[in-house]
């Protein structure tokens, strides 16, 4: 089964609002990563310490997931500031579901195998919504 969360951008405050998200809705982190803990990171040391990515298990099946902007990622506008997640059950459903997501859309990361286990990619769908496409390779 196919699960959908929302994925929110900060601009240097993630770990903050989250620790407030938290506070509010109770739940654990399943993941704090630092731009720092990335294999090779080619991030400035100013964002050493900032978020990459974190996720709140708020229930069975529901995440809020979040992370800061990289300087890479340019500056933020309003309404870029969150994605849809999707999370499928196959390789070749997350090939499926980026191929439908990218027609007529614009392609910011090519689905790929990454350093955290997952085959994932982004894309910017022909309606402006921003979509992360995901299938968990190590489980």
């Amino acid at each position: 089964m196919i699960t959908v969360n929302p994925y929110l951008t900060f601009d240097g405050n993630c770990l903050e609002a989250f620790n407030h998200y938290r506070k509010v809705f109770g739940g654990d982190f399943e993941a704090n990563q630092k731009f720092k803990d990335e294999p090779g990171s080619k991030h400035p040391a100013s964002e050493a310490n900032k978020i990459m990515h974190i996720s709140l298990q708020l229930s069975k099946g529901f995440m809020l997931m979040g992370s800061d902007r990289a300087a890479s990622m340019g500056s933020g506008k309003p309404g870029d500031n969150i994605s849809l997640s999707i999370n499928t059950t196959s390789k070749k459903e997350a090939d499926e579901v980026f191929k439908g997501l990218s027609e007529g859309g614009k392609v910011t990361m090519p689905l790929a195998t990454t350093f955290w286990g997952s085959y994932f990619g982004m894309v910017n769908d022909k309606f402006g919504i921003q979509w992360m496409v995901s299938f968990a390779e190590s489980r």
